[in-house]
C-alpha cells in the first residue's frame, strides 16, 4: 500500500516495503568496492614512492596521514551535510570529490612532486568520507534492525574484492617493467589514477539518474524512539567506546597494511617488492573471504562475541610476526587480515544501534574516527626506522587488545 512507512531500529522510511529496499541496497554496495579500491593501492604506493622517489618509511606514511586525516576532518561536515540534503546528494558529493583527486595524480605524478601526491590523495579521500559517512549508517537501516550486522559485512565484503584488486593492479604496473626507469613508473601511476576518475564520474551520474528512497531518523514527534532521542549522543556509552574501537581498529588494519611490503622484502630473504605487493593481494583475498565467512558464522553466533574472538587471534599473530621468523612470520601477517575482516562493519554497526534520530551523526563520528589510521602509521613508522619493522607491530598488538574490550564488554547498550 502506497504511502505506508516501515519502522526499523527507530527508522523510518519513504518506501513502504522490504523488496523496495533491495535495488537501493545493491547500488549503495558498489560504492564498497570503489573505496576499497582506493585502499588497496594506498599501500602499494608507500612503497613505491620509497623507491621512485627517494623517501623513508616515516615518510611514506604521510600517505596515510593524509588519506585518513582526510577522515577526521571531513566526516562531520560530510554527517551535517547529509542532514540537511540527504544520503543520495552526499553520496554524489563524495564521488565527485573522488574523481578530482584521482585525476590530480596526473599533476602530481608529472612533477615528481610527493607533497602534491598529498593533496591529491587528501581531496580524494574526502570524497571516501562522504562516501563511507553516507553508506555505512545507510546500510544499517535498509532492512529490519535484527540483522542490521549482517548486511553491514555483506556489503563490505565487495569493500575486500576492491582491496584484493588494487595491490594486483599496483603490483603489475607500479613495479612491473623496472628497467623502464621512474619516469615511466609514475606514468603508470598517472594511468591508474585517470581510469578510475573516469570511472567514478560515470557511476556518479548513474547515481543521479536513479532515485533513491531517502531514510529518515524517527523522533518523538514521529510517534517513535522518544527514551532513545531524549538521551544525549554521548550517553550512549556503546557509541563511545565504538568511536574508541574503531579508532585502534583502524590504526591495527592501516599499519599492518602500510609496513606489510617492506616487512615481507626485510624478512623473507629473495622476495621482491613486486612479489610482496602479490602477497599483499593473497592478504587481502583473505581479508575479502573473512569477510564473507565471518557474515555467515554471524547467522549462528553473536557479532560481538566474533569480534572479541578474532581480535584475541590477531594479538597472538601480532607476536608471532614481531619474532621476524622469516615466512613462518609472513604467513602470520597475511592471518592478520583474515581476522581483521570482521572489525569494521561490526564494531560500527554496533556503535550506531538504537541511536534513533542520533544515528546520521553518530555515524559521522564512528567515521572520523578513522583517523587512527592517520596517527599510529607514523608511530609504526618511527619504530621501523629507529628500531626495526618487526618491532612496530607492538603498536598493532595493543590496538586489537582494545577492540577485543569492546566486544567483550564496551558494546553493550545501558
Amino acid at each position: 500500500m502506497a504511502g505506508a512507512t516501515v519502522s526499523t531500529s527507530s527508522v523510518t522510511a519513504v518506501t513502504d516495503s522490504k523488496k523496495s529496499y533491495l535495488f537501493p541496497f545493491i547500488l549503495v554496495t558498489s560504492l564498497f568496492f570503489l573505496w576499497g579500491l582506493a585502499y588497496g593501492l594506498l599501500d602499494v604506493l608507500n612503497k613505491h614512492f620509497q623507491e621512485v622517489l627517494n623517501i623513508t618509511k616515516t615518510r611514506s606514511t604521510l600517505l596515510q596521514l593524509a588519506y585518513f586525516g582526510a577522515y577526521f576532518l571531513m566526516a562531520l561536515p560530510a554527517g551535517l551535510f547529509m542532514n540537511k540534503y540527504g544520503y543520495k546528494r552526499g553520496i554524489i558529493l563524495g564521488l565527485l570529490l573522488y574523481a578530482v583527486g584521482a585525476f590530480l595524480f596526473y599533476p602530481s605524478a608529472h612533477y615528481a612532486n610527493f607533497e602534491f601526491f598529498l593533496l591529491a590523495l587528501f581531496i580524494l579521500a574526502s570524497g571516501l568520507t562522504c562516501l563511507e559517512t553516507a553508506a555505512n549508517p545507510y546500510v544499517t537501516v535498509l532492512g529490519s534492525r535484527e540483522t542490521s550486522e549482517f548486511r553491514l559485512n555483506l556489503s563490505q565484503c565487495f569493500n575486500g574484492v576492491g582491496s584484493f584488486l588494487g595491490p594486483i593492479i599496483g603490483g603489475a604496473l607500479f613495479f612491473g617493467g623496472k628497467e623502464e626507469g621512474g619516469s615511466s613508473d609514475l606514468a603508470s601511476v598517472q594511468l591508474t589514477y585517470i581510469v578510475i576518475g573516469v570511472v567514478v564520474l560515470l557511476i556518479a551520474l548513474f547515481f543521479y539518474r536513479t532515485a533513491l528512497p531517502e531514510i529518515k531518523e524517527s523522533t518523538p514527534q514521529d510517534g517513535g524512539a522518544e527514551q532513545v532521542v531524549a538521551k544525549p549522543l554521548f550517553a550512549h556509552t556503546h557509541f563511545v567506546w565504538g568511536v574508541i574501537a574503531q579508532f585502534f581498529y583502524v590504526a591495527a588494519q592501516v599499519g599492518v597494511g602500510a609496513l606489510f611490503i617492506n616487512y615481507v622484502t626485510e624478512y623473507w630473504q629473495g622476495t621482491s617488492s613486486e612479489k610482496a605487493a602479490y602477497l599483499l593481494a593473497v592478504s587481502l583475498a583473505l581479508f575479502t573471504a573473512g569477510r564473507f565467512v565471518g557474515t555467515a558464522i554471524m547467522k549462528t553466533v553473536a557479532p560481538n562475541k566474533l569480534l572479541s574472538l578474532y581480535a584475541v587471534i590477531n594479538v597472538v599473530l601480532c607476536a608471532i610476526v614481531m619474532m621476524g621468523k622469516g615466512a613462518l612470520s609472513v604467513y602470520a601477517l597475511m592471518a592478520v587480515f583474515f581476522f581483521m575482516s570482521i572489525m569494521f562493519p561490526t564494531i560500527f554497526a554496533l556503535g550506531v544501534k538504537d541511536l534513533g534520530a542520533h544515528t546520521k551523526k553518530g555515524g559521522a563520528f564512528i567515521i572520523m574516527s578513522i583517523v587512527g589510521g592517520a596517527v599510529v602509521p607514523y608511530v609504526m613508522g618511527l619504530v621501523a626506522d629507529g628500531r626495526s619493522t618487526a618491532t612496530s607491530y607492538i603498536v598493532p598488538l595493543l590496538c586489537f587488545a582494545v577492540v577485543f574490550y569492546y566486544g567483550w564488554r564496551g558494546y553493550r547498550r545501558k
